[in-house]
């Protein structure tokens, strides 16, 4: 199975377009305030619809209001949703379109149990937990805490570069990987030759 990649916490345009010629298959949007990557509607309206075909645009929300979602969805075109936070199934799955549900992994966590909840997910995100930071921390988690059988897709993020993620890929197999700020020459903004390097790495091990 090919391993897939998404560059996360794109704010312009130039660094998506850069990201899907180098091969990503999805580019993130946050639009979580605090976060040093958040991007407004106009801002996220602009990469949609300047993101190549075939290359899925996702918008990640932590604890968000209904209306903040159904704003995103009307007005930017995006083909997917991330719930980073503490949402609920119901919430998750009462939109138009699908969604992705992630996990910040930390020890004692029953996994399976806490994701078995999002059945509706199109793929479940496992994470490093930060007690302070909602993902884009840079931090990795240990890999052995992700149990076997998994029923859904693994996105693995969390800590995630050019040097670590083959190994990643060969321990825990997962369907994509997930980088942002290893990827980076300054919070939000990507460096062209990291992504290229990272997307290599994956690329290498797909063969």
């Amino acid at each position: 199975m090919r391993t897939r990649v998404k560059i996360c916490g794109i704010t312009r345009v130039e660094d998506a377009q850069a990201a899907a010629a180098e091969g990503a298959d999805a580019i993130g949007l946050v639009f979580y305030r605090p976060s040093p990557r958040y991007v407004s509607l106009e801002l996220a309206r602009s990469v949609t619809e300047q993101t190549p075909a075939f290359v899925a645009t996702v918008a990640v929300f932590v604890n968000p209001s209904r209306e903040e979602v159904e704003q995103v969805i009307s007005e930017c075109g995006v083909t997917l949703l991330q719930f980073h936070g503490d949402e609920s199934p119901e919430f998750c799955g009462g939109f138009s379109v699908p969604y992705i549900k992630a996990a910040r992994i930390r020890p004692g966590l029953d996994l399976i149990k806490y994701l078995s909840r999002y059945a509706a997910a199109r793929a479940w995100m496992l994470d490093a937990f930060h007690n302070e930071l909602w993902g884009g921390t840079g931090g990795a988690f240990d890999w052995g805490l992700v149990p076997g059988g998994m029923v859904k897709p693994i996105i693995l993020s969390g800590g995630l570069s050019t040097g670590n993620v083959a190994d990643a890929i060969r321990r825990i197999r997962p369907y994509a990987v997930d980088v942002s700020s290893s990827v980076e020459a300054e919070k939000g903004i990507k460096d062209s030759a990291k992504v290229a390097a990272f997307i290599g790495a994956v690329k290498h091990e797909n063969v």
